[in-house]
């Protein structure tokens, strides 16, 4: 029983051990029972700094109410998903995202597990940008603008109708006020086409701001949005929010749906009164923002699958665009094509007149499921390895040469003429019908519902035999 006890515990160490996010347990006395390695990555420590120390010791900045640890042996009660920042033994600043756990035995707490999170350094990078964010807000002009938006409207190149029409409407509506909703397949150009509403609008001389909401955890993706007040938690500082840096302008919201659906109730308090509270703060800010929000798929799916908060969708779902992509607009093909070449042309000090038609043909055929942007990089690699003064097949990048292959192979073991495929068929299931019946061509004929003598005739035909075997003549059916 002691035996089995022991390799039970060795086996539960070895598997926390080997889980990639930081664990660390302690004992009703607030004692380090167990402590993983990733943890003590986490916290710049040596594991056997923390092992059979209390943890108090060890972390001297926190107290029995600001560890998650000692709080939740207190009130046996979850923390899930809390951020927490504090300074390490060594006086290193750290931050994480824990969910902590009291461990109970027979109804009654022993210890507390907290399973840990770092995020130290894309909150660092995310307050830096932040900060600079912050510190480029100007009184703008509209030189300022230029250089704060890359792109206008008329950077969206296409001679596809449905495309002029969608960059018509853009126009004109991009002088209102109203939330925008823009969806399309990734490499279609929905940041350009955001970026040239901003510039057609009436805010173009104010600050435009985009964030990728699947970029950056929940946690930290609500104080990035909303701002921090000072002592929030523990480190927090006053600091602004995206809401705030972009009052006077358009706040870009990419990939939305992938916003935590908790968060987009938040979200949509601020887009029907324009008020932003900081987190942990119990004062409320006017602001003046125009949201565009984008995803990159249909919103219809985003809602069937839960991603997107059906109140949410229906306020930002005013003024609405779905960008077509490439496959459906096969006229730019060439037209991008051949715009690019130009670019690439200049940067790569390159005089290619032009596309061989061998290549413009496989580029019509190709799904481009990369959209714009992979037809972009495909030129660019092209005119990186062209030796001749206009692009060939055999410049094409070796992904594409081998789904072109592939393709090429999956239509010719589909595509089959059709008698040929019918006699296949038909040979096969009249070998069928006589192995199922062991060679009896009476029973097969009517297990295939054909008059015998057709069957002898289609055996014939193929030239079937059964393994060398005697098939049973018309003379011994008479008895069946």
């Amino acid at each position: 029983m002691i035996e089995t006890q022991s390799i039970s515990k060795e086996v539960l160490a070895a598997i926390l051990k080997g889980i990639d996010e930081g664990i660390h347990v302690v004992d009703l006395n607030g004692i380090t029972i167990f402590y993983n390695e990733i943890a003590a990555r986490h916290d710049g420590l040596e594991v056997s700094e923390v092992i059979g120390k209390p943890v108090l010791k060890v972390f001297p900045s926190l107290d029995k109410e600001t560890s998650t640890l000692l709080k939740v042996m207190k009130t046996k009660a979850p923390i899930y998903n809390q951020t927490q920042s504090y300074v390490n033994l060594h006086g290193a600043q750290i931050e994480t995202i824990n969910t902590t756990l009291p461990i109970t035995v027979n109804g009654k707490v022993a210890g507390a597990v907290e399973i840990a999170k770092d995020y130290s350094r894309l909150k660092l990078l995310s307050e830096s940008l932040l900060d600079l964010r912050k510190k480029i807000k100007q009184p703008l002009n509209k030189a300022a603008a230029a250089n704060n938006v890359q792109y206008t409207l008329d950077s969206l190149l296409t001679i596809n109708e449905e495309m002029k029409n969608i960059k018509k409407e853009a126009a004109k509506l991009a002088k209102s006020d109203s939330s925008i909703l823009v969806f399309g397949e990734s490499g279609c150009g929905k940041e350009l086409f955001v970026q040239g509403l901003h510039h057609s609008s009436s805010r173009t001389e104010g600050p435009f701001i985009a964030q990728n909401c699947a970029a950056i955890p929940e946690s930290l993706l609500e104080s990035i949005l909303f701002g921090t007040a000072k002592g929030s938690y523990t480190g927090a500082v006053d600091r602004p929010g995206l809401f705030e840096l972009a009052d006077g302008g358009t706040l870009f919201l990419d990939e939305i749906h992938a916003m935590p659906i908790e968060l987009q109730a938040k979200l949509l308090r601020v887009l029907e009164d324009g008020i932003v509270r900081r987190v942990g703060s119990p004062k409320s800010s006017q602001v003046n923002v125009r949201v565009i929000a984008a995803m990159n798929i249909h919103p219809v799916e985003a809602l069937e699958k839960n991603q997107m908060r059906k109140d949410l969708f229906y306020r930002l779902n005013v003024l609405t665009f779905g960008l077509l992509p490439l496959r459906e607009r096969k006229e730019d093909i060439e037209f991008l094509a051949l715009h690019f070449i130009k670019r690439f042309n200049q940067v790569l000090h390159k005089s290619l007149s032009g596309i061989g038609e061998d290549v413009l043909a496989i580029f019509r055929q190709y799904h481009w499921p990369g959209n714009v942007r992979e037809l972009k990089h495909t030129i660019e690699y092209m005119m990186n390895v062209c030796e001749e003064d206009f692009l060939k097949a055999e410049d094409l990048p070796v992904i594409m040469k081998q789904q072109l292959q592939k393709n090429k192979q999956d239509f010719s073991l589909k595509i089959q003429p059709l008698k040929a495929s019918m006699e296949k068929q038909e040979k096969a299931l009249i070998e069928k019908a006589l192995q199922e019946t062991n060679g009896n061509i009476k029973k097969a004929a009517k297990l295939l519902e054909v008059p015998r003598q057709t069957l002898q005739y289609k055996l014939a035909k193929y030239n079937i035999e059964m393994n060398n075997r005697i098939l049973v003549s018309n003379t011994h059916e008479g008895a069946e």
